[in-house]
């Protein structure tokens, strides 16, 4: 990409990150960026382009790879309890948004209302994990360690857990106290026992 190309998707990430697709003008973005709004469809010949052009490229060049690569080192460890396999993963995402949280937010956000984003996602990312994660849910339900549902639906409501704390911590209260090592421990017995009394 020229200079100008780059200060215009950085421009473009902080404002769709703040603002949305739908809420964010090229204009703006021009302004941030310190371009013409010409320059933009000089490059991009729409919005949508331009958000296609950061989202998809990044999911797929610049995240997508070093999710999956380094994910699937944890999917693919030989942890001897369902917990550690847990920690190991709730550890690694939260690292992950950590770093990519911007374009990660982009991403939830235009997700539902793009179906290019929905296909490269499932394309870059889920066909590569999810084999990888089913087959370690079968492990543990094998070894008596998880409960016997189909690996889709325990993989779901794990996903779900995990996914709730990564929302909680960057999204909606990032600037609150936070006990990371505690709200990881309270994420796992979740998932492990719910919300009943354990009984003694």
């Amino acid at each position: 990409m020229t200079d100008k190309q780059i200060k215009i998707v950085q421009a473009a990430v902080e404002i769709f990150s703040e603002k949305g697709f739908a809420g964010s003008s090229t204009s703006e973005i021009a302004q941030k960026a310190g371009v013409a709004e010409g320059t933009i469809f000089r490059h991009y010949k729409t919005k949508k382009e331009l958000l296609l052009s950061i989202v998809a490229p990044m999911m797929t060049k610049l995240i997508a790879p070093f999710a999956v690569k380094d994910f699937t080192k944890v999917l693919e460890a030989d942890y001897p309890t369902v917990e550690q396999f847990l920690r190991a993963i709730t550890v690694n995402r939260l690292e992950f948004a950590r770093k990519h949280f911007p374009v990660i937010k982009i991403f939830m956000h235009e997700i539902p209302f793009h179906k290019e984003l929905r296909e490269q996602f499932k394309e870059t990312v889920a066909d590569m994990v999810l084999e990888k994660a089913y087959k370690a849910i079968r492990h543990f339900q094998g070894g008596g360690q998880l409960i016997e549902i189909p690996a889709p639906t325990s993989m779901r409501l794990i996903v779900s857990s995990i996914i709730g704390l990564l929302i909680t911590r960057f999204l909606l209260v990032p600037e609150s106290e936070w006990d990371e090592e505690k709200e990881i421990d309270y994420t796992i017995n979740f998932i492990l026992h719910g919300l009943a009394p354990r009984k003694s």
